[in-house]
């Protein structure tokens, strides 16, 4: 997985060099595998284990890339080598959208109610996101 976005993180850090010319004191991949660990993990930023660097480091990067999209390309890089892996187009063609009848006060204005007829039952929509796999694996 590094090598696949090696490129990225390296253009990034070609284009943000410090203004004392600091190349960092930490290496680009433990950066990535720490924001890849609490990402998969969920933990607070400031509960990262002491293998990886110090999480105000971590942070910052975190910010930026989430700032100016860069986490996004890389994102895009993952989901597309995974589609090409099983042998599905890059950008999936549909999406699985699902709504959800939530029972309303009897006090709610009636023009925001109404009956859900595929599930017979009053109340109101609300629609839930997309799961991850749905958008990864149709």
């Amino acid at each position: 997985m590094w090598e696949l976005i090696r490129p990225v993180i390296t253009s990034w850090k070609g284009q943000h060099r410090s203004v004392s010319g600091h190349e960092g004191r930490y290496e680009m991949r433990e950066i990535v595998d720490a924001i890849l660990y609490q990402a998969r993990v969920g933990r607070q930023w400031r509960y990262l284990p002491h293998y990886f660097p110090p999480y105000t480091a971590v942070y910052y990067y975190f910010g930026k890339w989430r700032d100016d999209g860069t986490d996004q390309v890389i994102h895009d890089l993952l989901r597309w080598q995974v589609r090409e892996s099983r042998g599905r187009r890059e950008d999936p063609s549909a999406i699985v959208m699902d709504t959800q009848t939530v029972h309303a006060s009897v006090n709610a204005p009636k023009a925001t109610t109404g009956l859900d007829p595929g599930k017979k039952s009053w109340g109101r929509k609300r629609e839930s996101p997309p799961t991850s796999w749905a958008c990864s694996s149709r």
